[in-house]
């Protein structure tokens, strides 16, 4: 019995390493701005899903409208989303706030998506033109050039996947979701 007891006395007088090293001061690289990093507790709600189609921001605007009260503001925006495999679209969403307008512009980019038959080399079979609204556009395929092209045709051939083209805007349209939409018409026009 006497041996039980003297183990556990021993037990009781001795600190284990790891309770020292608790109570001893912080080092350098544990301090932050004079405060003292701690662990963070898990997030209770679940990581989000990576989405996979890459978007593009062509353009966002501020939009009013005259009420009886006054003026009432809301965002415009307009987006391209591709996997960089040949799936592209183009969308437009409206919202009070900009990141509602992006969500609603992203779901309506999936609703209008559509898939390019890609050469081996990333590119395009032939020549293709189209014409949306005022914006015409003529995209060609040039081996080892990469991407050639302004505007908001650019966003819409990389997310596509397409590379060794020229992209050529025939006509003095500035506005961006028209000219991106006339790529999205004349890339459907691509034959297999």
């Amino acid at each position: 019995m006497e041996t039980e007891t003297t183990t556990t006395e021993n037990t009781t007088n001795t600190t284990p390493a790891a309770e020292v090293s608790s109570t001893a001061a912080p080092r350098e690289s544990e301090r932050r701005g004079g405060r003292i990093k701690r662990e963070r507790r898990p997030s209770s709600r679940p990581p989000r899903a990576r989405s996979e189609f890459d978007q593009r921001i062509i353009a966002m605007r501020r939009v009013t409208r005259v009420v009886s009260g006054g003026r009432r503001f809301s965002f415009s925006v307009a987006i391209v989303i591709g996997n960089k495999k040949g799936k592209v679209g183009v969308g437009i969403g409206k919202a009070g706030d900009t990141s509602l307008a992006i969500d609603k512009a992203v779901r309506s980019a999936k609703k209008n998506l559509i898939t390019v038959p890609l050469t081996k080399d990333s590119s395009i079979a032939h020549d293709v033109s189209a014409k949306y609204c005022a914006s015409v556009v003529a995209i060609m395929p040039v081996a080892g050039r990469g991407t050639v092209a302004g505007s908001s045709i650019r966003p819409v051939l990389e997310l596509g996947g397409i590379t060794n083209v020229i992209a050529k805007m025939h006509s003095g349209s500035k506005n961006t979701l028209n000219n991106a939409r006339a790529a999205i018409e004349a890339l459907k026009t691509l034959k297999a």
